[in-house]
Order: structure tokens, then sequence, then C-alpha cells
């Protein structure tokens, strides 16, 4: 399999092309102006060192080495090995809180900060298992659909904030019935979904969303993170107010998260500034039942740079070799055209 590590360079091809247009409109503007001069051949015989040939040569020799030269830098791979691997893992869905009430800061360095250290750490423990995200506030989305691909993880959970979503609230129900069907249809997995959030529900049907879950096999398990006695919000460097411009003060429901755990078959467990919360979700998710999922990986992938670079080295040495005027010593050798007759 043929691949770019970095394609967003291929888009300098562009630059190239409007270069070759560039001169067929030099070359045709160039052509008008020696037919006003006289006639064709008569010019031709007056300069008889001039070779219109050799300029276009040069020409395309640059552009093919400028070309090459775009492809290397989009770093160009070929996969050398392809295998069908039988995996032995679960499935995971995390359904990250990322409403501003995540943004309180009586968890170091802030809700959502540690929830996103939390799931770093999660995947780091990964190996033949698959996850994916989904990112909730007033609404949800599949913020990375589910994959093995753990460093594409890594980056994706980086990115994320509460700006991601414009409409504020936490609708738990709409985050577990998502993350519900975004699993694969594989048969025979464990499948997990895990709630990361302050139990700040506005919306309800949560717990017929983890109900419904629950019969599909998936189990969900609820990380509550933040402390019952409430931390005000950060927000624009001042703390959220309410209307009577009081400092609103977000606590974690843990009731709310334990009944919802509870309809889920599967577990409570408190993040707090301790690493308590990422040993016990390790000890839960190694209890499930750990079926097979089968990838078609290419196991590796070898750079291909070396022979563009080799090519855009020997495209540059024939450039430089080849004068744009006839060479006296080969003034009747004709290798770019055909010999002009003036009677």
């Amino acid at each position: 399999m043929f691949k770019f590590a970095d394609p967003s360079y291929l888009w300098l091809l562009v630059a190239v092309a409007l270069l070759v247009l560039l001169r067929f409109y030099n070359l045709l503007k160039r052509r008008r102006l020696m037919s006003r001069l006289g006639d064709k051949q008569l010019l031709a015989a007056m300069m008889p060192d001039v070779s219109r040939g050799r300029p276009t040569v040069k020409f395309w020799l640059l552009i093919s080495a400028l070309a090459l030269m775009i492809v290397m830098l989009a770093r160009p791979q070929m996969g050398s090995k392809i295998s069908n691997d039988k995996r032995n893992g679960i499935e995971t869905i995390i359904a990250l809180d990322i409403s501003n009430s995540m943004l309180a800061q009586d968890v170091v360095p802030s809700r959502l900060e540690k929830s996103k250290m939390l799931v770093e750490s999660l995947v780091d423990n990964f190996t033949n298992d698959k996850i994916g995200l989904v990112v909730f506030a007033g609404d949800a989305f599949v913020q990375l659909p589910i994959t093995n691909d753990y460093v594409s993880a890594k980056m994706f959970l980086h990115d994320i904030s509460p700006s991601l979503i414009t409409t504020q609230g936490t609708d738990l129900a709409r985050a577990i019935n998502l993350s519900a069907s975004s699993f694969t249809q594989q048969q025979g997995v464990g499948r997990a979904i895990i709630v990361i959030t302050d139990g700040e529900d506005h919306e309800g049907g949560a717990e017929e969303a983890v109900k419904a879950a629950r019969k599909k096999g998936i189990n969900v398990f609820i990380l509550g993170i933040g402390s019952n006695k409430g931390a005000p919000i950060p927000l624009g460097g001042d703390y959220l107010k309410d209307a009577s411009g009081n400092v609103v003060m977000s606590a974690l429901n843990e009731d709310m998260c334990r009944s919802l755990a509870q309809a889920g078959s599967g577990s409570y467990i408190h993040v707090d500034n301790t690493n308590d919360a990422q040993e016990k979700l390790n000890s839960e998710l190694a209890k499930l039942q750990k079926g097979t999922t089968q990838d078609v990986v290419y196991s590796e992938y070898a750079d291909q740079f070396q022979a563009f670079g080799l090519i855009v080295i020997l495209l540059l040495i024939v450039e430089a070799c080849l004068l744009e005027a006839k060479n006296p010593r080969f003034k009747n050798v004709f290798l770019f055209k055909k010999k002009s007759k003036i009677e």
C-alpha cells in the first residue's frame, strides 16, 4: 500500500501547475512578438546559436525536479508487509463532558484537563483494544470514530475544549445513545462506554439510555469528577455568574452518577486528585470478556523519498549541464529540432 505521511504538502503541486501555464503563456506571447520582426526562417538564420528546444527542455527538467521535491516533502511511504491480525481486545467509547462546568478547578489542573490526562493514561495501557471519543455538552458528536490508532486518539484528545460545542448544558442521554451506536458490528467483543462527567444532567433521560445500552450488551461506567463542595467556573478572566450576579458554584452530583452506573450494570468511580480512579478503571475493564477483533494491518511502512531525491539530483545535474545556446562544436547536430533550410 502506498501513502503519503504528510499529504498537506501536495497542495503545492497547484503552484507547479500555475508555473507551467505561465510558461505556455509567455511562449505564445514571445512567438507573436517574433512574428512581427520578420520571416521565421530568416530570423533563425540570423541567430544560428539560438536553440528553441533547449530552453524548453531545461524548463521541464526544473519543473520535474520541483514537483518531485514537493512529493519528497509529503514523505511517500510504501507498506511493505500486509497482515490480517486477529486482536484479542475490547471496544471502548469515551464519552467526555466538555460543558463549561468541566472548567472548574476543584480537581487539579481542572476537571476537563484531569479527565484528558486520565484518558491518555488509559490509552497508554491499551494494547489490543479499540477506542473512540464522543464529546458532549448540550449536544453530542463523535470526535474520533472507534479505532486502534492510539496516536490519533491522543491527538484528537488534546484538541478537546468546551468551544467545540456551542450549545451549553449536559445532555447525558444523547451522549450515551450516540456512544452506543458508535461501536463496530464485530461479534463476540467486549464493549464499554466510559462516561466522564460532573453529573450535572440538565436534560434527563440518561437512566433510560444507560438501560438501553445495557440491553445491547454494553457495560456503562460512570466516572464522576469534581468535589461535593463545588467550585466556581472560570470564564473569560472571571467566574461564571447567574442572572443575579452571583458566582455559580458547580458541584459533583454523585447520587446521579451512582444511579446511572447501577442501571448500566457498571461501576461508579470518583475521580479526584489521586490516581485511584485510573487503577480502579483498569481493573474493571480487565474483567470484561475479551473477544477477537480482526483488522487488516500494514505492519511496516518504508519511506520512499530516497528514490525521488536521487531522481531530483540527476535532473538538476542534466539541467545545469545543458546550455540554452547551441555549442559551436556541435552546430551541425540537431537534437531538439530539424535542420532549417534557407533557399
